[in-house]
């Protein structure tokens, strides 16, 4: 009976993920449904493969486990019931804003709710789930709480109607990204997996770092950098890019912490890497009216610097444990031979989104492109089969990305809806003293915890409602804010103690979790280091002057190589006392360039970097490779 049941359930979940990967894509290609329709029928689509996909009882041994998949049954016919009553519902009989919603309505908007928060719980965690709640809770009984905290309160009535039955929450801007754009660059990266694309990658970076010290590290980093940006979850991204570097790199000498820990990082980074930047970078088009070629082009500085952040202490830490490159590496030559034809969907993407088309189109031809490159050489062929299997793959990976936004969608709408926004505004102002480092500082741990029990694109949305109208106060620009606030939610993949990018790399390097989170804390010091510039520099270049541009990149290019010099003390021979402070010291100085001598701050890091060249050991000349 079991085996029958399971046998029934894997059938059924193959049919629903491939039918609404292409329901994704007939609806990218014509958009013949509105929003207003459309969110609810993909929200309840997503739902249902969830209640199906994630048992509420996982051990197939359990004697619970054939009731509870009844459960799950009746759970998914339940959201199907919910979508079909709201994407029903007539939205142009005003009689519901003057009398209310009818009780048919009024449970099916309950339901919905309880329905996303049990999707939520099974996907994301408690955690997402009880941050909602407690918003919802606000809008509920705010006006219970004292001082600036208290709000109105709003009866259920008018909770379910503002949630529910309007494009404000649940249903809002958050939710139509995942389903659409999102949803479909996940299904891209799906078709990239499945055709071989992902492993040509992997192995040009292997061809291209593997000759030199700690090459597959550096290759990891480089393999990360195009894959993560894909893949849209650094967590994701760290176990299937490492399931191959880790291993290397434990081979060459690295500890399985360190091999853990960079993975993490370089994965990591991938998701503020351009062309295609995690699933936040969408939205972060929706919230700022931003072009999404705009966004793109204004990243591209501050992810190289990133990953020259990451690729520096990769560097060092080969070094310090004096490891020799890779004993074989395959010409880049001969892997461009076999996956050349790989590159021209990235190419094409690439030009769509610089030419500002829709990038939702962009993401439908880039699937296209994906399979019709891959027909073109024998060995890179696939067939019918492997396509729908990319395209189950595709909707499953999206699954917690959907009901995670959906949910933030309860958050923003309660920060509209009740003002609290304001508020938080105004306390961390207070906090701050008006001093824009100190309230970056809070913004960040805010960012950290939020991080901890959110995904990325979820914590960024949270943030982006509460803490951009804040650091407009303090006058920066709205690109400039939400690209730092994008970038501060990055940081809880790789900060401790709950690293979850970091964690992921340390089961598939058998590592203790937390020191390979303090790994990776430390090759991604880029993430917090970069923001600030971006505030106090003109690092992101938004139609400023072209000098003060290259003048902020060669600044904190310097004070990442300040930090690393600083920090572990070694670049191509151990620094002296002195050399370390001076690099200390001009962090600040490069930073806030006080009274315009940041200079000074490039001039001191470039000579100490000139006496390592100098004075380095004979033992040590290979190293300046």
């Amino acid at each position: 009976m079991t085996r029958a049941v399971l046998k029934l359930s894997g059938w059924l979940i193959f049919l629903l993920a491939v039918s609404l990967s292409a329901f994704q894509i007939w609806q990218g290609t014509t958009s013949t449904i509105s929003a207003t329709y459309f969110r609810p029928a993909h929200l309840s689509w997503v739902m249902v493969l969830i209640f199906l996909y994630y048992p509420l009882i996982k051990d197939e041994q359990h004697k619970l486990f054939l009731p509870s998949r009844f459960l799950d049954l009746g759970l998914a016919i339940a959201s199907v019931a919910s979508g079909y009553l709201i994407v029903s519902f007539d939205y142009n009989d005003i009689n519901y804003l003057l009398y209310g919603l009818s009780n048919i309505n009024l449970i099916a908007g309950c339901a919905s709710i309880f329905l996303l928060m049990e999707a939520c719980r099974r996907t994301v965690g408690w955690v997402m789930v009880a941050i909602a709640m407690t918003f919802f809770a606000y809008s509920a009984f705010g006006n219970l709480l004292p001082g600036v905290l208290a709000t109105k309160a709003y009866s259920l009535q008018e909770l379910i109607q503002f949630q529910i039955y309007s494009s404000n929450g649940i249903f809002g801007s958050a939710l139509g990204i995942a389903a659409t754009t999102v949803f479909i660059f996940v299904l891209f990266g799906a078709f990239l997996e499945v055709t071989g694309a992902g492993k040509f990658f992997i192995d040009l970076a292997f061809s291209i770092a593997g000759k030199y010290r700690g090459g597959p590290a550096k290759a990891a980093v480089i393999a990360s950098a195009g894959l993560g940006s894909i893949s849209g979850s650094a967590i994701a991204n760290t176990v299937t890019t490492g399931s191959i570097t880790i291993p290397m790199m434990k081979k060459l000498g690295y500890k399985p912490e360190q091999a853990a820990g960079i993975e993490a990082a370089a994965s990591t980074g991938g998701q503020i890497m351009p062309p295609i930047m995690g699933a936040g970078a969408f939205v972060m088009a929706q919230f700022t009216g931003v072009p999404y070629s705009e966004i793109m082009l204004a990243s591209i500085a501050p992810a190289i610097l990133y990953f020259f952040c990451t690729l520096l202490y990769v560097h060092i830490m080969a070094c310090k444990l004096n490891l020799s490159a890779a004993e074989k590496t395959e010409a880049a030559w001969s892997v461009m031979k076999q996956g050349a034809h790989f590159l021209l969907p990235l190419i094409l993407i690439t030009t769509l989104l610089l030419m500002a088309f829709s990038p939702l189109l962009v993401g439908v031809a880039g699937c296209a492109a994906i399979i019709v490159t891959a027909a073109l050489r024998s060995h890179s062929r696939i067939g019918i089969r492997k396509v729908m299997e990319g395209m189950k793959a595709g909707a499953l990976l999206a699954l917690p990305i959907s009901v995670a936004c959906a949910s933030a969608g309860i958050i923003v709408g309660v920060v509209g809806q009740t003002g609290i926004g304001l508020q938080f505004t105004q306390f961390v102002t207070e906090l701050s003293g008006g001093y824009m480092f100190t309230a970056l500082l809070l913004i960040s741990l805010v960012a950290l915890v939020l991080g901890m029990g959110l995904p990325v694109t979820a914590a960024y949305i949270v943030l982006a409602v509460m803490a951009v109208p804040l650091l407009g106060d303090f006058g920066l620009p709205l690109l400039t804010s939400h690209l730092l606030v994008f970038w501060l939610s990055q940081t809880s993949n790789v900060t401790p103690p709950i690293a979850l990018a970091a964690f992921a790399g340390a089961g598939v390097a058998n590592a203790n979790p937390m020191k390979s989170s303090v790994e990776a804390f430390k090759l991604a010091a880029g993430l917090f280091v970069i923001p600030l510039m971006m505030a106090y520099s003109g690092l992101i270049n938004t139609g400023g002057e072209t000098f003060e541009f290259i003048l902020s990149v060669l600044m904190t290019l310097a004070i990442i190589v300040a930090m690393a010099l600083g920090i572990e003390g070694y670049l191509l021979r151990k620094l002296t006392l002195v050399e370390r402070l001076v690099c200390l010291a001009c962090m600040p100085l490069l930073m806030f360039d006080p009274a315009g001598y940041g200079f000074v701050g490039l001039i001191f890091v470039a000579a100490v970097v000139a006496m390592q060249w100098l004075h380095k050991d004979d033992k040590l000349h290979q190293l300046a490779r």
